[in-house]
């Protein structure tokens, strides 16, 4: 089946943000994408400042938007993540729409961004967004999907959970930074990929220089080998792939690490 990240260029205007992520919905679906996904904060900047101003309740104005349209395109809709409100608290969370519309999936980033990088990066989520506590998956006709967000993907064990959970491709929608993305952002996948043979797609925003927050971009897909198969540059595109289902089981038959696993000696579990 093809999937289509959309690298999406985000603006201050949440309307427009709105407006060009649908449009190329369409444009996707158009060139036979049938599961979508947006980036990470995709209807509105990115930044502890901002995460206040543009929150809504879900369902919402930006989660009614992508129902709409996912049914418009009969595809699955990864709806990449906006700043959510509820009970007074926020989250950042991302909402999966099936070809009905129906909501699907609703996943809120589980490790949030605190992270100190002396004379390089400095950044605390946890001063204005509060952590998800629950693993997040949906089934499709094609195969069972597995969603993180961002900082999620640093975090082995979840992944292999999913991975135990009958995943064959996770989706993180995300947005590292002009330190962490060239230094580890490709490599986190590969891990990912390689560890739990399967696929492994990441959607970032565009990079734009002049935000607050400059996005590494570089969309990326890697197959359950370690191989980079798709990826995008700084700017505003679609990538798009062929998750081949038939090479997964190859790879899981000629190296079958999942059972040869020592779980006599180890194990790692799912809580709730």
């Amino acid at each position: 089946f093809r999937l289509a990240l959309i690298q999406l260029h985000v603006s201050a205007v949440k309307s427009d943000n709105l407006q060009r992520a649908c449009g190329l919905v369409r444009e996707a679906s158009a060139k036979g994408a049938k599961l979508v996904a947006l980036p990470e904060c995709f209807n509105s900047p990115y930044g502890t400042q901002y995460f206040k101003e543009y929150a809504e309740k879900i369902p919402g104005e930006s989660t009614q938007k992508l129902s709409e349209v996912a049914k418009e395109c009969s595809i699955y809709l990864i709806g990449g993540s906006i700043p959510e409100e509820d009970g007074g608290k926020l989250y950042n969370t991302c909402t999966v729409f099936g070809p009905d519309g129906a909501l699907l999936a609703k996943h809120r980033k589980v490790h949030l961004f605190d992270i100190n990088v002396p004379g390089k990066i400095q950044f605390k989520e946890s001063e204005t967004l509060s952590p998800g506590n629950s693993f997040s998956m949906f089934d499709t006709p094609y195969c069972r999907v597995g969603l993180g967000i961002c900082y999620d993907m640093r975090f082995a064990e979840m992944a292999q959970i999913y991975g135990q959970k009958g995943c064959q491709l996770l989706i993180y929608p995300g947005a590292f930074n002009m330190t962490t993305g060239p230094a580890h952002w490709e490599l986190l996948q590969r891990g990912r990929a390689v560890d739990n043979q399967l696929y492994v797609a990441t959607v970032s925003p565009a990079r734009d220089e002049k935000a607050s927050y400059v996005a590494w971009g570089h969309s990326t897909v890697v197959n359950p080998w370690g191989e980079v198969i798709a990826k995008a540059g700084a700017e505003e595109t679609v990538v798009y792939t062929d998750i081949d289902l038939k090479k997964l089981a190859e790879i899981r038959q000629q190296i079958p690490i999942l059972s040869q696993k020592r779980c006599d000696l180890y194990g790692v579990e799912m809580k709730k």
